[in-house]
């Protein structure tokens, strides 16, 4: 049967009979994931959550309308590896003003756009769309939306035991077995700042990984994959139930007196 709150399963007769609260806009990327997982990974996962999250906030009443996902990112560091396909940030700003013009047009109030990929940054984007009038514009990165370190050994940056283990529960058949899974391992920055966090500069990815992995995949399990996932569904779904009744013209709550 056609999932309502997926806009790809659905038609105009349902649209049409249908009151929007909110649209979810998924957005990945198409790279290179170690050895053992897919360049989709990043599309994949994005599909999943932003689903599933809109399953569970339409169970509890919020009409939402999950968009295509769009399925590639920012690879400015990542262009000399084969089919890593690279759309800068302002062809993506670009991109989300457009549609974002199309929905408010339309009437929907509330975009969510939610980011499957480390290297997309929607924030300056967002600053620069919040003129646009008529709707509320929002963006979570679905990977720490909950803190993993709970539920993994060593979470990883990319294709490490986080993402293997996600992928494990949602697409089990696109997984290699991880004794084909490359280490992961990271050649770190000079610059101590930047190994330290409180500077960054972009990576050049064949530099730092043999196997474009960050992280060790090696303790990733579909169960663990599992949990996360449906803790991260959870809280998302939950802020859909919140976004749905947020007034864009009053988002804020009154000072305390």
């Amino acid at each position: 049967m056609p999932r309502p709150w997926i806009l790809t399963e659905t038609n105009w007769k349902a649209v049409g009979a249908t009151a929007f609260d909110v649209a979810v806009l998924p957005w990945g990327a198409t790279e290179a994931h170690n050895y053992h997982l897919p360049y989709a990974t990043d599309v994949i996962q994005c599909d999943h959550v932003a689903a599933e999250a809109a399953r569970l906030a339409w169970e509890r009443g919020v009409r939402v309308a999950v968009l295509p996902t769009v399925p590639f990112g920012v690879q400015a560091g990542q262009l000399d590896i084969p089919f890593c396909l690279n759309l800068n940030p302002s062809t993506q700003a670009l991109v989300l003003r457009d549609l974002a013009l199309a929905l408010a047009g339309q009437g929907v109030r509330r975009l969510l756009i939610l980011n499957g990929h480390g290297g997309n940054d929607f924030r300056a984007m967002l600053r620069e769309l919040q003129p646009v009038p008529g709707i509320f514009l929002c963006t979570i990165n679905w990977w720490n939306c909950v803190d993993p370190r709970p539920f993994f050994h060593e979470p990883g940056d990319h294709a490490g035991e986080l993402e293997t283990s996600v992928m494990m529960h949602i697409a089990p058949d696109l997984v290699l077995p991880l004794d084909e899974a490359g280490d992961g391992s990271e050649r770190k920055s000079r610059l101590a700042g930047v190994r330290e966090g409180w500077a960054w500069a972009p990576r050049k990815w064949t530099s730092i990984s043999a196997d474009t992995g960050v992280g060790d995949p090696s303790h990733a399990t579909a169960e663990r994959g599992a949990s996360f996932f449906a803790a991260v569904t959870e809280r998302i779904s939950g802020f859909l139930v919140e976004l749905a009744a947020l007034d864009p013209d009053d988002a804020y709550q009154p000072e305390r007196s």
